[in-house]
């Protein structure tokens, strides 16, 4: 009783990380900045099955019934870099949220570097990461002038992953864009599915933005996802940049490739509003 009261607690009182996680440090010199004129923008807290979670939300100040995107973290959570991304969208006119997946596990922002993160991101249920998604897409939809009948989803590198398995699960997303998320893998309690599993029953297009030089995806999952995709209703896509690296969307870190970045952020806008977003 006392351990599950704590985690209640610890749920109940966790934050939103302010600026750049610790094990990003130095940040890379091209980081972008998109101020919040304009917006409403901010820490949230999104009620859950077991708590409430935070989250950094995004909106035009003015209006209302928004397209609501998902913007599913990295590894790193909810950072300055993902929270200004949520601002890039709301410029463009959408709610964008993205919640801190990871809460119930730990603290990632203070840890100074990746091998001390992963351990936490791996007690990470697929299931527990759906089900805030859910509640999420239910807050912004009720609580935040959202439209339910225009929601996407688009993640970098662990949100990738996950921007294949959410399309799958809710059939009220109209479209995703999965940025170098990990495609196979091995199941297990925690991590049932990939998306390599779900490809031929795939309904929501999704567009896969790849890296041809990213060392923690091969090319021929990328092919094997592609190929399982031709199997699916969705008419998913995925797109390979030869020369670009793992997470070169990522301007705060040497492995951001300007060209690429900027050409798949048009792409994405073009791949939601052909899909309704």
């Amino acid at each position: 009783m006392m351990k599950e009261i704590s985690r209640r607690q610890f749920i109940t009182t966790a934050t939103l990380t302010t600026g750049f996680v610790l094990a990003v440090q130095p940040v890379f010199a091209k980081v972008i900045t998109t101020d919040s004129k304009g917006l409403t923008a901010g820490a949230v807290k999104i009620p859950v099955k077991d708590g409430e979670i935070p989250a950094y939300r995004a909106v035009p100040a003015t209006g209302r019934n928004f397209p609501v995107v998902l913007v599913i973290q990295e590894i790193f959570g909810v950072h300055e870099h993902i929270q200004d991304v949520c601002r890039r969208f709301a410029k463009l006119g959408y709610l964008a949220i993205s919640p801190e997946l990871f809460v119930r596990q730990g603290d990632v922002s203070k840890l100074s570097n990746i091998d001390e993160i992963r351990p936490i991101v791996s007690k990470v249920p697929d299931a527990q990461v759906l089900s805030d998604l859910d509640a999420t897409v239910n807050w912004a939809v009720k609580s935040a002038k959202g439209n339910t009948k225009r929601i996407g989803i688009t993640g970098f590198c662990w949100g990738g992953r996950i921007t294949w398995l959410y399309a799958a699960h809710n059939p009220q997303v109209k479209a995703g864009v999965a940025w170098y998320g990990r495609l196979v893998g091995n199941s297990t309690e925690l991590t049932p599915k990939h998306p390599v599993d779900i490809a031929s029953t795939l309904k929501v297009p999704v567009l896969g933005l790849y890296g041809g030089k990213d060392t923690g995806i091969p090319v021929d999952t990328v092919e094997q996802m592609r190929d399982r995709l031709k199997s699916s209703s969705s008419k998913s896509q995925i797109i390979v940049y030869p020369d670009a690296p793992h997470a070169f969307f990522a301007d705060y870190r040497p492995s951001y490739r300007e060209q690429e970045a900027k050409e798949g952020w048009q792409k994405l806008q073009a791949w939601f509003k052909q899909n309704g977003v």
